[in-house]
């Protein structure tokens, strides 16, 4: 056993019911449960349980896990986009990377602090457990904001979003709205003038001191910001320092954009880990790309110069912005996700339809991603319910027979 199992065992009286240190015992409980694997079990009434040593926390550090390609390759992108903003043509990989790590790492913190400070409290005055839910939640949150964003916003968004998604539900796996996607929904409809522009989504000045510092009036818009404003048709995308943008650079994830949202190869690595693992649903992901490979069909087949989104191609619909980080980390989320099979598929396939029919005819929100999610949330018991209850008739209409 090693030194500290046993310190745990030690001093874990202590911390339980009677010991000096009780009002603590929901923090003490997560630390050891976060470290280890809970030796409890489940009271024998009525049969047998069989249990392995895959638990929540587990599954949780496994979709953390499937995120580093994102963050790490969003350390890169923050590094190179600053790079180029600033004029510079040498680009240094241990360089790019210390500034995306520094850019990134305050939001993180802030973000954990914030979310776990509350989890705390809240499970600490109700005598429960605390909730493993977060340790997602907190990196996601900063991941799926622009590089630019201030860490009060952070704060006031992961506090809003944990207290009135999460906890006035009944903590986790009660909500009903994914908690990371509605931090980004209050900063963005909160904060638009500081969440939306084009120069929220590269860093202009120095990470905590180091770097360069970009010079005045670049402009950094992304992608679908760029065709947003345009006349759609024939339209040359270009990146910080003007140079063209392709397709390749969105694949690999050296555009403008959200942290961890541009590489559309890392996205697909992390896919990879959570259908593998068994982590995630594989008929949300497949179903919802098919959604938006339909309605960007359909939108290029009509395309007008009054919606200039609507010139992309179905293919540059999956690129560009953050729809695929979406279907794959936020809209398999089980707790908000549709449960029943079949509703897996009309869960996600919808999600992909209003993805692209928000981001094509809306042109003041030139990405449809979150609101599609977030929509979709709300509608997925319902979705439940009719798939349960068609199930329902069905066999009743053969019972009948």
């Amino acid at each position: 056993m090693s030194r500290l199992r046993k310190f745990l065992d030690r001093v874990e009286p202590q911390f339980r019911p009677g010991g000096r240190l009780s009002a603590l015992e929901s923090v003490f409980d997560g630390f050891e449960t976060f470290l280890y694997t809970p030796r409890t079990t489940a009271p024998r009434r009525g049969g047998v349980h069989v249990h392995d040593s895959i638990d929540s926390k587990r599954a949780m550090i496994i979709v953390v896990l499937s995120l580093m390609p994102c963050l790490l390759m969003g350390m890169y992108n923050a590094g190179y986009q600053h790079w180029l903003a600033c004029g510079l043509t040498d680009f240094p990989l241990g360089s790019l990377m210390l500034y995306g790590l520094l850019a990134i790492l305050p939001k993180i913190v802030v973000t954990y602090l914030v979310g776990l400070g509350i989890e705390f409290i809240v499970a600490q005055k109700r005598h429960e457990e605390i909730q493993e839910g977060f340790l997602v939640t907190g990196i996601l949150i900063p991941m799926i904001c622009p590089v630019e964003t201030p860490l009060w916003m952070i704060a006031v968004a992961t506090a809003l979003s944990v207290i009135f998604v999460k906890e006035v539900f009944g903590g986790t796996g009660y909500n009903v709205f994914n908690v990371a996607l509605t931090a980004r929904a209050i900063l963005f409809f909160g904060y638009p003038a500081q969440m939306s522009g084009d120069r929220v989504f590269v860093a202009a000045g120095s990470a905590m001191g180091y770097g360069p510092v970009a010079a005045d009036g670049f402009t950094c818009a992304t992608p679908l910001g760029q065709i947003a404003t345009s006349t759609g048709e024939g339209l040359r995308l270009t990146g910080v320092d003007g140079h063209v943008l392709t397709l390749w650079d969105a694949f690999v994830g050296l555009i403008p954009g959200s942290f961890g949202e541009t590489s559309a190869l890392c996205v697909l690595i992390g896919a990879a880990i959570l259908l593998a693992t068994g982590m995630a649903s594989w008929k949300i992901m497949l179903s919802g790309v098919a959604g938006a490979l339909l309605m960007g069909l359909v939108a290029h087949t009509c395309a007008t110069p009054l919606y200039p989104a609507s010139y992309l191609t179905p293919l540059e619909q999956l690129m560009y912005g953050g729809f695929l980080f979406a279907i794959v980390f936020m809209a398999t989320d089980p707790v908000t996700a549709a449960r029943t099979e079949t509703g897996k598929w009309i869960y996600g396939f919808l999600i992909g339809v209003v993805a692209v029919l928000i981001r094509t005819y809306n042109n003041g929100y030139p990405e449809g991603a979150m609101l599609a999610v977030l929509l979709l949330n709300a509608l997925a018991p319902l979705i439940d319910w009719c798939v349960v209850h068609a199930n329902t008739r069905r066999r009743l209409a053969r019972l009948n027979r």
